[in-house]
């Protein structure tokens, strides 16, 4: 097969205390989300997508949550660290896209620089990636603020 379709799906709740970090962006708001990493739901749902699409598990078995290693781990790193494997094991990164579903921050004056990061971690041209941003209408733990949901597809070829 040439071309392979993934998809990624990330979930993290809000936690105090933690900086908010999507699409290596520090997203000024009052909570950042929880998790064993730095906890962007943008990365993980990137990675989970290209991962997925090339065969190779998903960021859980690279990057495990037991592993003190990873502690706090710049979510980027390990982004650019799957798409290594993903090129190792003969796939080239076409295009990707993604929604990050919160009600609350605004996400719109930061999007540009998401994509920007997460193309430069995938070491693809910035045109091959989208974000965008919804709000879930109140409803949902999104829409309790409560959380943020992130979802990716990508293409790959060979």
């Amino acid at each position: 097969m040439a071309e392979r379709i993934g998809f990624g799906v990330d979930v993290h709740a809000f936690a105090d205390g933690r900086k908010l970090i999507l699409g290596g962006v520090n997203v000024p708001h009052v909570r950042g989300l929880d998790g064993h990493s730095d906890a962007d739901v943008l990365a993980h749902a990137v990675a989970d997508a290209i991962l997925g699409a090339a065969r190779l598990g998903d960021i859980g078995k690279l990057f495990p949550d037991t592993d003190p290693a990873y502690k706090d781990a710049d979510s980027l790193k390990l982004l650019s660290a799957a798409a290594a494997a993903v090129r190792d094991a003969g796939w080239r990164i076409v295009d990707i896209d993604s929604v990050i579903a919160c009600q609350s921050p605004k996400l719109s004056p930061h999007r540009e620089q998401m994509r920007a990061n997460l193309a430069h971690a995938l070491g693809i041209s910035v045109d091959n990636v989208g974000v965008k941003a919804t709000t879930t209408e109140r409803l949902g733990f999104e829409g309790r603020e409560e959380g943020i949901t992130a979802y990716a597809v990508c293409l790959l070829d060979r």
